[in-house]
């Protein structure tokens, strides 16, 4: 590295110091993930991180995983939220600020979807929108505030959509089990003039923790602190430890 591009890379990661984890899964409201809440806030404290957006399976496929019967929003809701509070309290105890996110999954295809700006009631009001698609959620104005990213658009499985639909993609997904075509994604996000772009671990299993991070000036309180920083753009991705993107 010459001696400009490390003087840059040095006033980057100086002048954006709080690193926040944008895609992150706890066990057992994900059971694809293999820790529980209170062992993902001891991984990302060991490794520096200020804060980590929870952002678990909330997907219309996986309502009977939990429960024998169609739960209704209440009860799918309270399931959901009890590994963020506990995410939470571990925040607490290793001094990391816990963010409420969410993984939406809509009945019409496998497309995943990162939202940010959301709360417990947010949630009851998605519930009730998963079975009729992301056009639906999308011209529901109730649900008008929320930030929605896409997450890795180019893995397999995935079905096209109009980027018209979100607010963004994730265009570097680390998770460290799946090819997310992130050269792919990068340009596709480039040639549609995609205004945000976020870096996530998509964080499930051991080794994963860490692959990527968002850098901001400060450290965003909650979920709505989140979304305003990712829509003003004031922001740096680092992937892999100090590999720092200026998206």
């Amino acid at each position: 590295m010459d001696t400009e591009s490390g003087q840059m890379k040095k006033f980057i990661l100086e002048k954006y110091k709080f690193r926040t984890e944008l895609h992150a899964h706890t066990s057992p409201v994900s059971s694809c993930g293999d820790f529980a809440p209170d062992e993902v806030i001891r991984r990302y404290a060991k490794i520096g991180y200020n804060a980590i957006a929870i952002t678990n399976h909330f997907t219309y496929q996986y309502r009977f995983e939990r429960f024998s019967k169609e739960p209704t929003a209440e009860e799918f809701v309270e399931w959901y939220m009890s590994d963020f509070y506990a995410a939470e309290e571990a925040g607490k105890k290793y001094g990391v600020n816990v963010i409420l996110g969410a993984e939406l999954r809509f009945s019409e295809n496998q497309n995943d979807y990162l939202a940010y700006g959301i709360d417990e009631d947010t949630l009851l009001e998605i519930y009730d929108r998963l079975p009729y698609g992301i056009a639906e959620f999308r011209n529901s104005d109730r649900l008008k505030g929320i930030l929605l990213i896409q997450a890795h658009r180019f893995r397999d499985n995935m079905e096209d959509i109009d980027p018209m639909y979100v607010d963004g993609i994730e265009t570097f997904n680390m998770h460290n089990g799946h090819n997310s075509r992130i050269g792919k994604t990068v340009k596709f996000a480039k040639d549609n003039n995609i205004k945000i772009m976020t870096a996530g671990s998509d964080f499930h299993h051991d080794g994963g923790e860490g692959m990527a991070a968002l850098r901001t000036k400060v450290m965003p309180r909650d979920s709505y602190e989140l979304a305003d920083i990712l829509r003003n753009g004031d922001y740096a991705l680092e992937i892999a430890e100090n590999s720092v993107i200026l998206p």
